[in-house]
């Protein structure tokens, strides 16, 4: 971890994390997961992608009326810094910082100098099988309800509307989940840019083991066309607000 600061090119300041290969993500074979080959880059052109950047912005600018009480209320609550930003392996390989507002803290440690400020900076998380469904760091009823709604991956909007990230992609990963979880995968997922949503989002969110996962993140990155990102995006809305699977 690094110390807290303003948000400048993307994350909190400080040295810009490596740039990483793609190819060095070949550590597990890929199994055969029964997933047709597409065609790797976004088939939609650079019409849709204006559209994506385009609502990535209006959707960022309407959201600051969710993000901004509630990074009071989680600063509040946890008397720490209301945002955390994660180091993420993005398209062809770039690392950059996603943000999200802080869920999780714990109940009884005072706050270190590294959790103060405004932003956290996470370089890596270990990698886990599933995610638990009790963590004993989520403390707050509002913390679980930002997650269950993720109202906390609100501010990943603004990426979007920069062009790191689109609505619709395989999720950001770290290092550590391409590396063990991913392997031989890697290569192909992150031709595309990772997405706030994706068929792993609308198929049953946090309850996915790994592998469940990153089949459906190859499978999206194969089949992703304007048809499929529409559907999604459909799909996404009820998902979010009936909160279900998520933890």
């Amino acid at each position: 971890m690094s110390t807290t600061g303003t948000y400048l090119w993307g994350g909190p300041p400080g040295p810009r994390p490596r740039p990483t290969s793609a190819s060095e993500f070949r550590v597990i074979p890929e199994p055969d997961l029964g997933v047709r080959r597409g065609r790797g880059r976004p088939p939609y052109g650079e019409v849709l992608d204006a559209l994506d950047r385009a609502l990535g912005a209006s959707l960022f600018v309407a959201s600051l009326l969710l993000i901004v009480p509630a990074a009071i209320i989680l600063s509040i609550l946890s008397r720490r810094s209301p945002f955390i930003a994660h180091l993420r392996i993005g398209q062809d390989g770039r690392t950059f910082w996603v943000w999200k507002l802080r869920t999780m803290w714990p109940r009884r440690e005072p706050a270190s100098a590294e959790e103060k400020g405004w932003v956290q900076r996470i370089e890596c998380d270990p990698p886990l099988s599933t995610k638990p469904r009790s963590d004993p760091r989520i403390t707050s009823r509002f913390a679980r309800f930002c997650r269950q709604h993720s109202i906390d991956e609100l501010p990943q909007f603004f990426h979007v509307m920069r062009g790191w990230m689109s609505l619709v992609g395989p999720r950001p990963l770290t290092r550590g989940e391409l590396i063990h979880h991913y392997g031989a995968r890697s290569k192909e997922i992150l031709t595309l840019k990772p997405g706030l949503t994706g068929y792993w989002q609308t198929r049953g969110r946090s309850r996915l083991s790994y592998p469940e996962r990153a089949a459906l993140d190859l499978q999206l990155v194969r089949d992703l066309s304007a048809r499929v990102y529409l559907e999604l995006l459909l799909r996404t809305i009820p998902e979010l607000l009936r909160g279900e699977n998520a933890w």
